[in-house]
Parts: C-alpha cells; structure tokens; sequence
C-alpha cells in the first residue's frame, strides 16, 4: 500500500516496489497476478480502518472520481477514456 499510495512521477512494477523498500519489481508484481483476491475481505478491512482511524460524527466522505492525465503516448493494455480532470478521452 505505502507504494501505490506514495506520490510517485510515474508508478509502475520497479518504482512502486523501490518505494516499499524491496530490490526488484519481482515481489509485487507476484502480489498483483498471482494471488486470489478476496474483494469483500479487502473492502471489509479497509471499512474497518476508515471507521477507526477517519470517524467522526460530524464528517462527511465525498468521493472523486478524478483522474490523472498520462505523461507519455501509450499505456499498455489500456484503452482510450474519459477523463474528467482533462475534459476529453485520453
């Protein structure tokens, strides 16, 4: 988590594996297509830290679907969409 939440240029296997602290890319690239997520497990877990780390009575939780625009000219894998922070498809 602390390297997909980090303020990285660029994410990718090598940089977000550097910022956990790990050698290579190997480590989390295994995490990301390998293991069998448990979707509900994981949205539970992360419910359960935001009640007890966010919580307040008073507080309201708005979510944002913005997005981010790309630095280069392809995205492998990825096809063109919406972006509301560009106003266009990227």
């Amino acid at each position: 988590m602390r390297g997909l939440l980090a303020p990285l240029e660029r994410k990718n296997g090598w940089t977000v594996a550097e910022e956990a602290g790990h050698d290579g890319p190997d480590r989390i690239q295994r995490l990301l297509n390998r293991i069998d997520w448990d979707a509900a497990g994981v949205l539970d877990d992360v419910r359960q830290y935001v009640v007890e780390h966010l919580a307040d009575p008073g507080g309201v939780l708005i979510v944002d679907d913005t997005g981010f625009l790309k630095k280069g000219v392809r995205s492998a894998g990825v096809q063109m969409q919406y972006s509301g922070t560009a106003g266009a498809c990227i």
